[in-house]
C-alpha cells in the first residue's frame, strides 16, 4: 500500500519560493522525547527505505538508486508483512501514557499506519499491479525521462538508473503473473480501463532507442563527463532501451490487449468482486483516515452538491445568464470567449499571473513559507491523454524542486472557466506545495513523518486553500469564482459518485452523467475523472472529508477564541507536525487552541 505516497494533483507552477521565516526545524517542540520511541522511529525509517527505494530516491536520499524492487511479488509481500508486524510489536511495548504530547502524536500515526498497512495485505490488491491511473509502467517514465526524481548529475547516478531499468523486466514479468492470477480469481479491471492502458504501453515501445523517452537523460550528459564515459553510457543505455525496457513494455501491452482486455469486466465498481464491499470499506477508512461508512459519505455528498448548486445560481444571476443552470454550464464550456490561449506557454504564463497576484496577501494569512524551489511543467506527451493535473515534491535538501504538472494536450481547448485560479491554489501556493515542502525542510520531525502522505490531510488541506481565494485577493472575476464552486462542486460530487459506483451497482454512464448535469465539465474530463475512481476506489472521498474536517475546526475556534484566534497562526499549527490523520489531527489542534486562552 505504497499508494500514499503517490500523489496526483493539478496545474502549473512559478519562481521558486524563498523563506521569511526562520528554519522549520524550530517549529516542533521535542523536548521530553523518549528515548526508546525516537530509536524506534529512527528505525523504521531506515528499514522502510530498503522495502521502498523509489520513496528514498524521491525525498533526495540516493543510497538506493540502483535498486527496484519485485514489490508485487508474494516474497516481497511477505517480507513487508513481518516488517510492519515486527515495528508493531515494538511500538505497543512502549507506554504510550508515559510519553509527552509531541511524542503521542508520533505514536499514534505509526501505529495507525502500521494497522492499516496489515489490515490491507489479505486483499490481495497486487493481483491488479497497475491501471490507466498510476502504478510503476508510469511511474519508470518520469523517472527515466531525465527530469524526474531519478538525478542525472553523475556517472553513478546512470549506471544506478542501468541498474534499475533491468530490474523492471523481471517486475514486469510478475506484474503480467498477478494480472493472470486476478482472471482466476475473478478479480480484474473494467474493459474501459484497460483500452486506456494498452496505448500507454505501446507509447513506450519504439524501434529507434534514441526516440525512446529513456533516452532523455543521453541528451543531458552533464558538461564534465569523459568522452570514454559518455561513449559508454550512450550505448548501454540504447542497449537497455532495445533488450530490457522496450521488450517490457511491449510484452505488457500484448497481453493486455490480447489476454487481459477479452477477460475484463463489463462493471464499474469493485463491489462485484469477490471481498469487493469489505475491500470497498478498508479503501475509506484509508484514504478517509476516519471511521465514516460509505452510506454516511454519500449522504454528506448529496447535501455539498445542494448548498454549492446553490451558490452557482447566484454567480449566474450575477452575471446576467438567462436559462437554468445546465445550460449556463453549457456556456461555459462552448463560448469561444472562454478559450482565449493559443499555445501551452500562454497557459503557463496565465498561471504565473495568478501567482503574483496572490503574493501579497499570502504573506498575512502565512508566517512560514517554504525554501523549497517550484516549477512548472507540462504533462510528458506519453501520459499527457489520461493524466490529471499534479503535483510531485522536490527534495527535501532543495536540490530538487518541487514540480506542477499539467496536461495541456492542446492550449486552444484550455478553458479560463475551468478554476485556474483555484486550481493554483490547490497544486501550488498555499496548498500541496506549501504543505508538502513545509512539512519536508521540519528536521525536528521524526523522518517517517517528515515524508509521509495521508490523503485525507494533504488533499483536504489543499482544497481548504481553495477556499481562501478571496481572502488572497482572487476569485473577484465571477467567472473565476465560478471555476472555485466547479472545483468544490466536483469535490462533493467524488463524495457522491466514487461510493454509488462502488457501492449502489452505479455504471460509469450513470456516473459520467450525473457529474455533468452538476459541474460544468465537459465529456472527456468527465470521462477521465469517472474512470480515476473506478481505478482507485476512495481515494477521492480524501479531498472534501478532510476539507471540511478543516473548515470545522477553523469556524469552532474562531468562535472560541474571538479577537484571540489568529488565521496565520492557525494555519502554521495546522502545518507543523506533517501529514496528520484526522482524529490525531484534531486532537492536536484542540490543544492548540486551549492553549492560546
Amino acid at each position: 500500500m505504497k499508494k500514499r505516497y503517490l500523489i496526483w494533483f493539478a496545474a502549473l507552477a512559478l519562481a521558486a519560493c524563498t523563506s521569511k521565516s526562520t528554519d522549520t526545524s524550530q517549529t516542533t517542540a521535542m523536548t521530553e522525547t523518549n528515548p526508546k520511541l525516537t530509536k524506534l522511529f529512527d528505525e523504521y525509517y531506515e528499514e522502510r527505505l530498503k522495502f521502498f527505494p523509489l520513496e528514498a530516491t524521491s525525498q533526495g536520499d540516493n543510497r538506493y538508486n540502483d535498486q527496484l524492487p519485485n514489490d508485487i511479488s508474494q516474497e516481497f509481500i511477505g517480507q513487508t508483512k513481518s516488517f510492519y508486524e515486527k515495528y508493531l510489536s515494538q511500538l505497543q511495548a512502549i507506554s504510550r501514557d508515559s510519553l509527552s504530547d509531541q511524542d503521542k502524536i508520533g505514536y499514534d500515526v505509526l501505529e495507525r499506519d502500521l494497522k492499516i498497512q496489515l489490515e490491507g495485505i489479505p486483499f490481495h490488491t497486487e493481483e491488479i499491479p497497475f491501471q490507466q491511473f498510476w502504478g510503476l509502467p508510469l511511474q519508470m517514465g518520469m523517472l527515466g525521462s531525465g527530469d524526474g526524481s531519478h538525478p542525472f548529475h553523475s556517472v553513478k547516478d546512470y549506471d544506478d538508473w542501468l541498474k534499475r531499468a533491468a530490474s523492471f523486466t523481471v517486475w514486469a514479468d510478475t506484474a503480467i503473473g498477478n494480472f493472470k492470477k486476478g482472471i482466476a480469481d475473478g478479480v480484474v479491471l473494467p474493459k474501459s480501463l484497460v483500452v486506456k492502458m494498452i496505448p500507454q504501453m505501446n507509447d513506450l515501445v519504439v524501434a529507434d532507442p534514441t526516440k525512446s523517452i529513456f533516452y532523455g537523460p543521453v541528451n543531458k550528459f552533464p558538461e564534465d563527463f569523459s568522452d570514454a564515459d559518455k561513449t559508454r553510457l550512450t550505448e548501454a543505455f540504447k542497449k537497455a532501451i532495445t533488450t530490457q525496457i522496450v521488450p517490457a513494455y511491449k510484452k505488457m501491452g500484448d497481453f493486455l490487449k490480447n489476454e487481459y482486455l477479452p477477460k475484463a469486466r463489463t462493471t464499474s465498481g469493485i463491489g462485484v468482486l469477490p471481498k469487493g464491499k469489505e475491500l470497498y470499506a478498508y479503501y475509506v477508512r484509508f484514504w478517509t483516515t476516519t471511521n465514516k461508512t460509505p452510506e454516511e459519505i454519500f449522504e454528506l455528498g448529496e447535501k455539498e452538491v445542494a448548498r454549492i448548486k446553490g451558490e452557482m445560481e447566484a454567480v449566474k444571476t450575477q452575471v446576467g445568464f438567462k436559462g437554468d443552470l445546465k445550460a449556463f454550464f453549457d456556456h461555459l464550456k462552448d463560448d469561444p470567449k472562454f478559450y482565449p490561449y493559443k499555445t501551452p506557454e500562454d497557459v503557463l504564463k496565465a498561471f504565473q499571473n495568478i501567482h503574483d497576484r496572490i503574493k501579497p496577501n499570502v504573506a498575512k494569512i502565512f508566517n512560514k513559507t517554504p525554501k523549497t524551489p517550484f516549477e512548472i511543467r507540462r504533462t510528458e506527451a506519453f501520459r499527457e491523454a489520461s493524466a490529471s493535473a499534479e503535483y510531485q515534491p522536490g527534495s527535501a535538501d532543495g536540490s530538487r524542486p518541487g514540480i506542477f504538472y499539467v496536461p495541456i494536450p492542446d492550449a486552444k481547448k484550455f478553458n479560463v472557466t475551468s478554476g485556474m485560479e483555484s486550481l493554483f491554489l490547490h497544486e501550488a501556493i498555499p496548498g500541496h506545495h506549501y504543505q508538502m515542502s513545509l512539512q519536508q525542510e521540519n528536521t525536528a520531525l521524526p523522518k517517517f513523518m517528515r515524508f509521509m502522505f495521508n490523503s485525507a490531510y494533504g488533499e483536504g488541506w489543499a482544497l481548504y486553500t481553495e477556499s481562501l481565494g478571496k481572502e488572497l485577493g482572487v476569485y473577484t472575476d465571477p467567472y473565476q469564482y465560478m471555476g472555485a464552486l466547479g472545483d468544490e462542486m466536483h469535490r462533493a460530487i467524488r463524495l457522491v459518485v466514487d461510493v454509488a459506483i462502488h457501492t449502489k451497482g452505479w455504471t460509469r454512464e450513470q456516473a459520467i452523467k450525473y457529474m455533468m448535469d452538476n459541474e460544468p465539465i465537459a465529456e472527456q474530463g468527465a470521462v477521465a475523472e469517472i474512470e480515476r475512481y473506478m481505478a482507485v476506489p476512495g481515494q477521492a472521498l480524501s479531498y472534501k472529508i478532510g476539507a471540511l474536517k478543516i473548515r470545522e475546526l477553523r469556524a469552532k475556534y474562531e468562535k472560541e477564541l474571538g479577537n484571540k484566534f489568529s488565521l496565520a497562526a492557525f494555519h502554521d499549527e495546522f502545518l507543523k507536525d506533517g501529514c496528520l490523520p484526522l482524529d490525531v489531527l484534531e486532537r492536536k489542534m484542540d490543544a492548540w487552541a486551549a492553549a492560546q486562552k
